[in-house]
């Protein structure tokens, strides 16, 4: 059998399935992935993007910090792609029980995705580190050098940058929806940034599908592996 038609099989004959997805699933929608030939760490810099986006570099250079989210990490006007789309589609069917996302543009949930599990946080919420107050998008977009909040507090990104610590409740919901899904769909993601990746060894079932342009340390486990572009391949879920 043909392997969408397999997919398209096993989703039809599932109510719980889970997606889980990487970088690749917004490449579609305009956004760099940081890992492809035309990627963030293709591009130059004074220093690399995964020295920028550091805990140590946000404390000790914050304002090229923020030179550098302003310019590369918040994709204004962006829109859901196919893929996006369909898993809300997915789940508004009642067959897609959640979506865990390693991206944090948001655009799972402008597709209108409900159960949207974001493990590296979001570039729609940003709080105050001294008093907690949220502002928004627009307003790390519109401010120059550091923004701060009115109490003078740094006004922070809600992103999990590298040395930082995934939410650990974020991750055990990812864990609990991952361990009881029938179907598990992966999608545009290498799979080697860890510990997100090792969200792949809760699952117990024999329908795990890997969808990704290239190669993945996990191919050989999976039960179905498409090499294709995962918007291309999940719009058959959006035909009548």
């Amino acid at each position: 059998m043909d392997p969408r038609e397999k997919l398209r099989a096993w989703v039809e004959e599932s109510e719980n399935i889970v997606f889980f997805g990487g970088a690749g699933v917004s490449t579609e929608s305009g956004i760099p992935d940081f890992r492809s030939v035309d990627g963030l760490y293709n591009q130059q810099y004074d220093y690399p993007p995964e020295t920028i986006l550091s805990h140590t570099f946000f404390e000790r250079h914050t304002a090229e910090f923020f030179r550098f989210y302003r310019n590369k990490m918040i994709c204004k006007g962006a829109e859901p792609n196919a893929a996006h789309l369909a898993l809300a589609e997915l789940e508004r069917r009642g067959k897609l029980k959640a979506v865990i996302t390693q991206n944090i543009d948001g655009l799972h949930q402008m597709a209108g995705s409900r159960t949207v599990l974001e493990l590296h946080g979001s570039v729609h919420r940003n709080y105050c580190t001294r008093c907690g107050k949220a502002y928004d998008a627009d307003f790390i977009l519109n401010s120059t050098g550091i923004p701060l909040c009115s109490c003078g507090g740094i006004v922070k990104p809600d992103v999990v940058l590298y040395e930082e610590s995934l939410d650990y409740g974020t991750m055990q919901r990812a864990v609990s929806f991952i361990g009881r899904a029938d179907v598990l769909i992966v999608g545009g993601t290498s799979l080697t940034v860890y510990p997100a990746a090792g969200l792949l060894d809760y699952y117990g079932g024999h329908k795990l599908v890997l969808i990704n342009k290239g190669a993945t340390p996990m191919d050989r486990r999976a039960d179905l592996v498409i090499a294709a572009p995962i918007g291309e391949t999940l719009k058959m879920f959006l035909e009548p």
